[in-house]
């Protein structure tokens, strides 16, 4: 039916509908020597595209172009003419030197030029094939379908491009000439890093390994200095690269070295973009000293087109999604992403009671919480009766919550939703480390999900058993001695209405648990910052505090502020969160507002007082209900999002799923009491 509409509408236009396959029809026209090898190769690639999302064909097209291509010699010699000299004229520098790897602007500057790339696209130079890849691949989508195409594939396809008899040519000398070229330039810059102050500071060690980068220059100047030679002179053997090749791995492990400190001391940004441009550049020198020299082999040709054909594919679909936001953070997230979650992973395995002694503690500290939570549940009551402008309540309710929790914090007590977002990077952390397949890991991975389980229940009963009752004693005792119940039948009703499951309490559960994992990252990232940056020292050098306090007593509130930074702005800045969402929503004209499980079995109390008690007992029911919904949306949605985050940034592809529920229902048929209570004598190994 499609095919009659189609010469219908060639018809109606007074056209011939084109004769043959498509595929066929656009190679025909390299036959023609004078054309525009750029337009021909733009219509060849939309040929070969799919079509639509449901179209997953590209693969088979792109091997009905080379069968055709394999057929027709004299079809294959006019392509072959086409590409080759449309690449050899072409400045190729840029593309050996920048395609899929980080610019020297920065971070921040490519994030605004993508951004900017987005609202204005960029013209192209057509004299840069860098640059003529964004005309031919013009889809900002193509390198889904050019990942699909098999490696037999295009290594058949550079095989017709490149056959032994045509190496010789004028036009593969050039392209020769600019691949040197662009080896001097990756060799210049990664010898530029042995005097970058960040590498000096990340490391202390990095002036013995200076001299490394430095020879590294050197030896490429060496090395493109015999293979021109070699060019020019057949009789003369080629340097073989085995030497820069060497002095290159030694760049290497310097970098990995740093990559390894970061972990410890901590990153920036700025170290993990200069990192991964340098071991991008490292590789790519790697990649064109393979190609030159294994193309000067006869008997290496074959590892010389494969060597280009990784290169090539590569660098294609780097070129591809150069503009793509998510695959630039994706390039430097790893490093930085892992840092914090291994922040927040050591903070989480003081989350986990492995003992009685560390359960006892566990309910204190979440006892502890529970009181503090239902007198910052009071105070945010009151400070909205007031009826403050909505910028006055958004800053008393932030302070409230943000005040409230870093007090709960370095009192060393215990929220219980602060226990998934922490507790996550801890299983994946210890996810990333075991073998699953060994009956032994997995055992032991049980054994940590069992401790998770009791210890994150604790927690929950003991914010929960506390925070409700000591909210109807504050409310009694404040009535008893104003003789006015402190919370009125409105606000009590208005109270019971926010946890009913069927309203909206769920949806602004879940927000809560969003902020959950957010400030789990925050944490992370402020740890990571504060031992990066030496806050602890830099702050004992402050002139006025070592006045006040002396020099070892300043040299003690550092040390004391940089273990605890993160946890500090982790809560404080949750705490701004849940107190700016209502207002916030209130501005825009959206339903947006916060539900927690603390305060919220906190509000449930003052409700009952201010109902003096006068409750039918499926009201009291209903409400207790919506608590547990709100407090399983926060735990499940902070849980989840934590553990895909450092799952993500570790790499981790969990594939043993079925194994791992077949040992939970294990454990849980055999010896229930391990989710609910510790063990009696022995300790667990997390």
């Amino acid at each position: 039916m499609i095919k009659k509409l189609r010469a219908c509408l060639y018809w109606f236009l007074g056209k011939t509908a084109p004769l043959g396959n498509p595929i066929a029809n656009a190679l025909e026209r390299f036959r023609d020597a004078e054309a525009d090898t750029l337009e021909l190769t733009r219509q060849l690639v939309a040929v070969l595209r799919p079509q639509n999302r449901r179209d997953h064909a590209a693969p088979e097209r792109y091997l009905a172009m080379l069968e055709q291509l394999e057929s027709d010699a004299s079809l294959r010699a006019a392509f072959r003419g086409h590409i080759v000299h449309f690449i050899a004229t072409r400045r190729l520098v840029t593309f050996f030197t920048e395609s899929g790897i980080l610019p020297g602007t920065g971070f921040f500057s490519e994030w605004w030029r993508i951004l900017g790339s987005r609202l204005l696209p960029e013209v192209p130079d057509e004299r840069r094939l860098k640059d003529c890849l964004h005309v031919i691949y013009d889809r900002a989508s193509d390198w889904r379908w050019l990942e699909d195409i098999p490696a037999e594939a295009s290594q058949r396809f550079w095989e017709l491009i490149a056959p032994a008899e045509e190496l010789r040519t004028i036009d593969w000398r050039s392209i020769q000439e600019q691949m040197l070229d662009g080896m001097l330039l990756l060799a210049h810059r990664v010898s530029g890093l042995g005097v970058e102050s960040e590498l000096m500071r990340a490391s202390p060690n990095f002036d013995d390994d200076t001299p490394r980068f430095v020879a590294l220059s050197a030896e490429a100047l060496d090395f493109v200095n015999a293979f021109r030679a070699a060019l020019n002179d057949p009789e003369q053997t080629p340097d073989d690269g085995s030497q820069l090749l060497v002095i290159a791995d030694q760049c290497q492990d310097t970098l990995q070295r740093i990559r390894k400190r970061a972990l410890t001391i901590g990153t920036s940004l700025h170290l993990s973009y200069l990192l991964t441009r340098s071991e991008q550049s490292l590789e790519r020198l790697r990649d064109l000293a393979a190609i030159l020299t294994a193309g000067e082999q006869s008997t290496a040709r074959g590892e010389a087109i494969q060597a280009w054909v990784e290169f090539a594919h590569a660098a294609f679909l780097a070129e591809n999604r150069r503009n793509s936001l998510r695959f630039y953070i994706g390039q430097l997230s790893h490093l930085l992403a892992v840092r914090v979650t291994e922040n927040a992973a050591r903070s989480g395995e003081h989350y986990i009671c492995d003992t009685p002694a560390d359960y006892g503690r566990m309910w204190r500290s979440a006892a502890g919480a529970g009181v503090l939570i239902s007198l910052m549940a009071l105070l945010k009551i009151k400070a909205a009766a007031l009826h403050a402008p909505l910028f006055g309540e958004a800053f008393m309710f932030s302070m409230i919550y943000g005040l409230g929790f870093v007090t709960i914090f370095l009192l060393g007590m215990t929220v219980a939703t602060k226990q998934p977002a922490m507790t996550a990077q801890t299983l994946a952390s210890l996810i990333g480390d075991l073998k699953l397949n060994r009956s032994a890991d997995l055992e032991r991975l049980v054994d940590v999900i069992a401790a998770v389980s009791r210890s994150q229940l604790a927690a929950i009963a003991g914010n929960v058993m506390v925070a409700l009752p000591v909210a109807i004693a504050v409310g009694l005792g404040l009535g008893f001695l104003a003789d006015v119940p402190p919370i009125t039948v409105d606000k009590g009703a208005h109270l019971l209405a926010d946890l009913d499951p069927l309203s909206w309490a769920l949806p602004h559960a879940a927000i809560a648990g969003f902020y959950l994992f957010l400030s789990g990252l925050i944490t992370g990232y402020f740890d990571n910052r504060a031992a990066y940056a030496d806050i602890g020292p830099r702050l004992a050098r402050l002139r006025w505090l070592r006045a006040l306090f002396g020099q070892e007593r300043a040299g003690r509130i550092g040390n004391y502020i940089q273990e605890r930074l993160g946890g500090i702005m982790g809560n404080f800045l949750f705490g701004c969160m849940l107190g700016s969402t209502g207002v916030i929503g209130t501005i825009l004209g959206l339903p947006l507002d916060i539900r927690h499980i603390a305060f919220a079995s906190a509000n449930l109390g003052y409700a009952l007082t201010g109902f003096q008690f006068e409750l039918p007992l499926k009201a009291v029911a209903w409400a207790a209900f919506g608590i547990a919904a709100i407090g399983f949306t926060n735990l499940a949605v902070s849980f989840m999002l934590a553990l895909r985050t450092a799952m993500r940034a570790r790499g981790i592809q969990f594939e043993h799923g079925g194994p791992l529920l077949k040992a939970l229902w294990v454990r849980l048929r055999l010896q229930p009491r391990s989710f609910l209570l510790p063990p009696r004598q022995a300790s667990v190994d997390a």
